[in-house]
């Protein structure tokens, strides 16, 4: 899966917007800007080609780009201006029939076809069995935790000895008072294997919590110093904590590990993929 850096991710993410029933939209109009269409008419051709595609695919142009009226001041007057609601899968196919010469509209291409895809495992998740959970769950850390890198990093957690107090706080925070070397020893891991390598989907989910929601914390707030963006990180892993107690659900230190790292998990993927690959080689050559 293509990595991004963390301040070319946020623009796409900054303007997200998210309703109260929990869906989220972008603005064309806010979107425009960003994908460097400095004129709405050459934008909204984008739109209307974009509309073509979402009706071939078998969807409805209407869910996917709801039309809304907004009132902007234009002088001293008002006047409503059209914009629209845009799905996810709006924006993928508008940044598809973007210009291609545009690096911000090869990025949007990246993210968007990113975002879309794990709607769809998402939407698929429960059908999954423990291990496809496991690495997908994964695979959204190893990404989120680059952005909380980066974002803490601009909070002014700069030495490893900083970033190294930054993420113990927030495994404090989480699993009452236990640090990344209490955990190790508690999952009877050695130095070299990584924890999140050894934890189920439900403590995944917990941690990615920990992770994006500093990192959004961190950012929104401004939060600047070492001090306190280790402050902020601990008192987020310690309210997942009281949303879990909260539920009734098992503390993550009381959580069992998987025999399975997610590596031995990728590799039994792979071999299985080379097996289908030879099987279906030989039945050509038949």
């Amino acid at each position: 899966m293509t990595s991004l850096k963390g301040k070319e991710y946020r623009r796409f993410e900054d303007i997200k917007h998210v309703r109260e029933d929990g869906s989220e939209f972008w603005s064309a109009r806010e979107l425009a800007p960003v994908l460097e269409y400095n004129q709405w008419r050459n934008f909204n051709n984008v739109i209307n080609r974009a509309m073509i595609a979402c009706e071939n695919s078998g969807h409805t142009v209407s869910d996917d780009f709801a039309e809304v009226s907004k009132i902007v001041e234009a002088g001293a007057t008002t006047k409503p201006t059209k914009d629209y609601e845009l799905s996810r899968y709006a924006c993928y196919l508008i940044v598809q029939n973007g210009d291609p010469r545009k690096e911000v509209i090869a990025l949007g291409q990246t993210y968007f076809a990113i975002q879309t895809y794990r709607q769809e495992l998402a939407d698929h998740y429960n059908q999954l069995d423990e291990d496809r959970r496991r690495l997908v769950v994964r695979g959204d850390i190893k990404q989120w935790n680059q952005l909380l890198a980066e974002t803490a990093h601009d909070a002014g957690v700069i030495t490893n000895e900083e970033f190294s107090i930054f993420q113990n706080a927030g495994y404090m925070g989480l699993y009452g008072g236990l640090d990344v070397d209490d955990i190790h020893k508690r999952k009877g891991l050695t130095i070299s294997q990584k924890i999140l390598d050894y934890m189920g989907s439900t403590e995944l989910i917990a941690n990615l919590f920990r992770i994006s929601q500093t990192e959004e914390k961190l950012r929104k707030d401004n939060i600047q110093g070492a001090d306190k963006a280790t402050q902020t990180h601990y008192a987020v892993g310690r309210e997942v904590r009281k949303a879990i107690e909260k539920i009734g659900g098992t503390m993550p230190e009381d959580l069992p590990t998987p025999e399975k790292s997610i590596q031995q998990i990728e590799k039994e993927q792979m071999e299985r993929l080379k097996k289908k690959a030879k099987a279906g080689k030989l039945m050509l050559d038949e």
